[in-house]
């Protein structure tokens, strides 16, 4: 997992927790790192897990509420960092339907090594989109802040469900999207 997630995860943090929220949940994750993270940086998923768990422990809140504020707070970082991404597209769906062949292509371009989920589009109309979601990392919750916090970057009022799907290559869901 690239380093710039686990930055902002612990900017997210700062930004809702305070900083000795930071300094609790590192301290209680055992860490290869340290806690120590660059943004170029590659790290296991474990220890996002083991953050995440440490913040839900402490915060009370439920790990999936946490990873949906948390993708809400990275999409708006994403927009304010790569632009261009946002600046391509006219609108939510458009966006939405580039992540794979334009987006992806562009990190895996700066990140080689990335391990990025899939998205594929399986349908859409003009006040629906079917977004299907692949990744072994069953971070769906985080995928579905960041569909939140596009729409908000596009001012579009979403409303937006998910459900599991059983795939060969590992844990899925459904985002079903629809303009409010």
């Amino acid at each position: 997992m690239k380093g710039v997630v686990f930055t902002e995860f612990l900017d997210f943090v700062a930004a809702r927790f305070g900083e000795d929220m930071v300094d609790d949940i590192i301290d209680a994750s055992d860490l290869p790192s340290g806690g120590a993270y660059t943004a170029v940086g590659t790290y296991s998923h474990a220890e996002m897990a083991s953050l995440g768990g440490a913040l839900a422990a402490r915060s009370g809140l439920p790990i999936p509420a946490l990873l949906r504020d948390f993708g809400e707070h990275l999409s708006a970082r994403f927009a304010k960092h790569y632009p261009a991404f946002f600046s391509r597209s006219s609108e939510l769906f458009d966006f939405l339907e580039s992540i794979e062949g334009h987006i992806h292509v562009e990190v895996r371009k700066l990140y080689p090594d990335a391990e990025l989920p899939s998205f594929t589009i399986e349908s859409r109309a003009p006040e629906r989109l079917v977004m299907l979601y692949r990744s072994p990392r069953h971070l769906e919750a985080l995928a579905e802040g960041l569909i939140l916090g596009s729409a908000r970057q596009f001012g579009v009022a979403v409303r937006v469900r998910h459900e599991p799907l059983e795939v060969s290559d590992g844990e899925g869901a459904r985002f079903v999207i629809e303009r409010r």
